[in-house]
């Protein structure tokens, strides 16, 4: 028998009769023997409900209390699945972050897991229960209530399935697992059995939004094999585990997009040492992350920079830059938020060459303007017009034949 940990996001738990049905799948495996640890989101809309309430009360809601607030989402649906499990003749017993001591550091809302005392959760074990835990939320040193930001209880069921040696941990959504692209926009995407670590770690950090990039970070570190599937059907999901073989004889193994993108660029900037860190320190330390970078020279000992930020970022990065244009003595700014980010990854293309040039070839044969090149190992990301997305993710799809099963 084993030790499970699994996942329920909030749309799985949306209501009263959906708790009662996810508690009666967990008390399928419960009845085979299984140790079940579950750990669940607040009810779908529940987190934006709760901002807002926040939002109308303070413009700029203080981080310690909007923690203090977002907290609650979590601790009306372990309540409620552990009443249900009771109801259905079983024993579970709920626990919030702070009470199982998930450790965090204390940046409020944006808190990282440090470390998570599995005393409680065996004790409990041993004793037949089945455990709820709050996802998203955790405690600091100084014994305050702390999230995780958006996803974060997917890092909350990793880390409990890390700490606990558990032998698998299933997140469970709205979706069927991990397919080659998002379905709504490609009809021919196919929904893919393994993925690698780190071909998850670069599919969430490109736009995918099926599982937390720290929750994938996590499952690799400590190997812990993630399963993802739907909530609403039986059939198997996607297994996101160690890279093998036959994974590496696929080319790519898909295409994802972010249209959360805005695009900076600062001109005619002295080309002398001490100048990049000027410009980015400032963005940095207001808490802004800075995705692809360009650098070009000019003559006269200047040089042009252009970089890419979340657009919910872009107004503040902008104030930013004028400031630090003014230092500098930088010439002009521009900017554009009508961009968008398309991706293609997958471990085999680091055993073969031509990837790239036949992505740039099938953008430029559909018209469309690549703005800014990014590549790692396993990825090449181009910088396109917002408005060609789909066009491009649908032409990326059928060119790579990710419609077709062990083609490539």
């Amino acid at each position: 028998m084993a030790l499970i940990v699994q996942k329920y996001g909030g749309t799985s738990v949306g209501n009263p009769e959906k708790i009662k049905a996810v508690a009666e799948r967990v008390l399928g495996y419960s009845r085979q023997g299984h140790e079940m640890v579950v750990v669940l989101s607040a009810m779908s809309g529940e987190t934006d409900r709760l901002i807002t309430l926040a939002n109308s009360v303070q413009d700029q809601p203080d981080t310690r209390e909007m923690d203090v607030l977002l907290s609650t989402g979590e601790q009306v649906t372990i309540s409620l699945f552990a009443m249900a499990v009771k109801t259905a003749g079983y024993d579970a017993i709920s626990f919030l972050g702070d009470q199982i001591k998930i450790r965090t550091s204390s940046m409020h809302t944006k808190a990282r897991i440090q470390s998570v005392d599995t005393d409680k959760v065996k004790g409990h074990l041993a004793q037949g229960r089945i455990v709820v835990v709050a996802g998203f939320q955790g405690v600091d040193e100084n014994g305050d209530i702390t999230t995780l930001g958006r996803g974060g209880s997917d890092t909350t069921a990793v880390a409990l399935a890390a700490a606990l040696k558990a032998d698998q941990c299933e997140i469970f959504t709205d979706v069927d697992g991990v397919y080659t692209t998002d379905p709504n926009i490609c009809t021919s995407a196919r929904k893919i059995e393994r993925i690698s670590y780190d071909e998850m770690l670069e599919l969430a950090s490109l736009g995918a939004k099926v599982l937390d990039i720290r929750s994938v970070g996590l499952a690799k570190r400590y190997k812990v094999p993630l399963h993802v599937r739907s909530t609403f059907v039986e059939t198997e999901g996607t297994w996101v585990v160690e890279e093998d073989k036959a994974m590496e004889s696929m080319l790519v193994s898909g295409v994802t997009y972010n249209k959360n993108e805005a695009r900076l660029t600062i001109s005619r900037v002295p080309d002398k040492p001490g100048i990049a860190s000027r410009i980015f320190m400032p963005i940095s330390d207001a808490g802004i992350v800075v995705d692809m970078i360009i650098q070009n020279t000019r003559a006269g000992d200047l040089t042009d920079m252009t970089f890419t930020v979340p657009r919910t970022d872009y107004k503040k990065a902008l104030e930013i830059l004028k400031k630090v244009a003014a230092d500098i003595g930088a010439e002009d700014i521009s900017c554009a938020d009508d961009i968008a980010k398309v991706s293609i990854v997958g471990v085999g293309m680091r055993n073969h060459s031509g990837i790239a040039s036949t992505m740039f070839h099938v953008l430029a044969n559909e018209g469309i303007n690549i703005m800014m090149i990014s590549t790692s190992e396993i990825k090449v990301s181009c910088v396109i017009e917002e408005k060609y997305t789909e066009l491009a993710v649908r032409a990326l799809h059928e060119a790579f034949a990710l419609d077709k099963k062990d083609t490539q």
